[in-house]
């Protein structure tokens, strides 16, 4: 089996020991959600806000493998297990669910057991995945990469346990004309925040007042958490074309919840999938 190295990297940037640690203690929703984790008022309240806020409102059918590739599935980044439930349920099969922390893989567990649902649960580092060569036919990987201290590393492993002709989908965050010019904006999000916007829960009460872009992406999951990066387009696809072929790529998560004030629910639409936070590719491994 062939495994990734990490590039190196300076000795002052957060390292794989810190992201565990900050995700190990800060699961995925908890902090924001008022239910117990592991509750299903905890995975059924994260269930409306990541379709409803995070999605614009509907499942994204191409964020799912096609029929052909819906046998040994990798959910690799699994957190809460949201994913792996909305594989599970569109009929994926010979499901693998995979995380870096124990704790979210017991909110997996939680969830699938609360949802009828079944998945093999593998502690595992994206950067060096311990899979076969050619051993999925689809890996699935939302909002995962742009947290590690190595994305190239990581997509690489992907693209070394998806079978050649197999499918991938991948996201990150996205820096869409908001951050690329959040300089210029800043003085709305001091205007947002005095009229109480807020992302509830986790330190992040005023992301708002950051005047710096890099520090809002990075504060977004958690003002302890270590890594964030967002990707232009056109960054995100020199990550990935080494490795595969592109099919499209799309936009989604404006997070309306974070406003002071409820967005008409066609401006969410519209600005999920045109100004969207997000940016998702729909991938196939092309046999070399």
């Amino acid at each position: 089996m062939t495994s990734a190295r990490a590039a190196p990297r300076d000795s002052r940037d957060p390292g794989l020991a810190e992201v565990r640690a900050f995700w190990e203690a800060n699961p995925l929703w908890t902090g924001e959600s008022a239910h117990p984790p592991g509750s299903r008022p905890f995975f059924e309240e994260h269930r409306q806000v990541v379709i409803g806020d995070c999605l614009g409102g509907t499942l994204d059918p191409r964020t799912l493998p096609a029929p052909a590739h819906r046998h040994r599935v990798l959910d690799l980044g699994c957190g809460p297990g949201f994913w792996s439930i909305e594989l599970g349920a569109g009929g994926c099969t010979g499901l693998v669910s995979a995380d870096l922390t124990l704790n979210a893989l017991r909110l997996t567990r939680a969830r699938c057991a609360a949802y009828g649902l079944r998945s093999l649960l593998t502690q595992q580092n994206a950067e060096r995945l311990g899979f076969p060569d050619d051993a999925f036919a689809h890996v699935n990987c939302q909002g995962v990469i742009h947290h590690t201290p190595d994305p190239e590393a990581c997509v690489q492993e992907i693209a070394r346990v998806l079978q050649p002709g197999g499918t991938a989908s991948i996201s990150v965050y996205y820096r869409n004309a908001f951050l690329r010019f959040w300089p210029a904006l800043s003085w709305l999000g001091r205007l947002l925040h005095a009229a109480g916007a807020r992302l509830r829960g986790r330190g992040r009460e005023a992301i708002f007042r950051l005047s710096d872009a890099d520090e809002i992406v990075r504060t977004f999951d958690g003002a302890g958490n270590p890594i964030g990066r967002c990707y232009s387009r056109e960054e995100f696809l020199a990550l990935l074309r080494p490795h595969f072929a592109v099919e499209e790529t799309f936009l989604h998560l404006f997070p309306s919840r974070t406003l002071p004030f409820r967005l008409p629910r066609a401006l969410h639409t519209f600005l999920d999938k045109r100004a969207g936070f997000m940016i998702y590719a729909s991938l196939r491994k092309v046999p070399r």
